[in-house]
């Protein structure tokens, strides 16, 4: 079953003097229609007082909201979907965990691995990265800049994947047209919004451009 995906996702993050809630508050006050929830210093009892914190705002605003990994809680709260970041998880047993309604999204960072989540086809979307250096989520992978997703999308238009594929990793404001004219479907932000001087003012210029 095809499902909406928002060509903006809008990750929180977990940063001192910073609750997610309030990053949500603002991320929707701005615009954003797409969030995603990533917090890895909670056990399940925070993580579901956020869930349940953060559905409640999504729903005022009409956004939707995805949980990072945590796909054990989903029939807990009122969350839209899970994002894999574990590419190396079964992503049919998840399917069959969260149910055919629940949007399914994984993390990749090359093409065998955006080949391998389309044939799972159980995967809605894809975000791929890193497009550059990133505190974010800390990795060693190799950056693929505006060239590394241009060829991407070439390749997989030449095997007719017509997988949902977002960019995400260090991207900035004035990153945006350049990606999006490589062809992939949408970006995914964090720091650019969560550590600007003014969030909800560096989100609203995102999405603008985006949507």
């Amino acid at each position: 079953m095809k499902k909406y995906i928002s060509r903006f996702h809008y990750l929180t993050q977990d940063l001192p003097g910073q609750t997610h809630t309030g990053q949500v508050l603002t991320a929707c006050q701005a615009g954003a229609n797409w969030v995603q929830y990533r917090c890895f210093t909670k056990d399940d009892a925070g993580l579901l007082a956020d869930l349940n914190e953060l559905a409640a705002i999504c729903d005022d605003w009409g956004a939707t909201l995805i949980v990072t990994d945590h796909y054990h809680l989903l029939d807990k709260a009122d969350v839209q979907g899970v994002h894999m970041e574990n590419m190396e998880a079964d992503f049919a047993a998840i399917r069959t965990h969260i149910g055919p309604d629940k949007t399914l999204g994984a993390s990749a960072h090359t093409l065998s691995q955006l080949v391998k989540l389309h044939q799972s086809g159980v995967v809605d979307y894809a975000g791929c990265g890193p497009y550059a250096h990133t505190d974010t989520k800390p990795n060693n992978f190799p950056l693929l800049g505006v060239e590394g997703y241009r060829l991407l999308m070439q390749q997989l238009r030449g095997q007719d994947i017509d997988l949902p594929v977002l960019a995400v990793g260090g991207i900035r404001l004035e990153d945006v047209e350049a990606l999006l004219q490589t062809g992939v479907y949408g970006l995914a932000v964090s720091a650019a919004v969560n550590k600007a001087q003014n969030p909800g003012k560096a989100l609203e210029e995102i999405y603008k451009k985006i949507c």
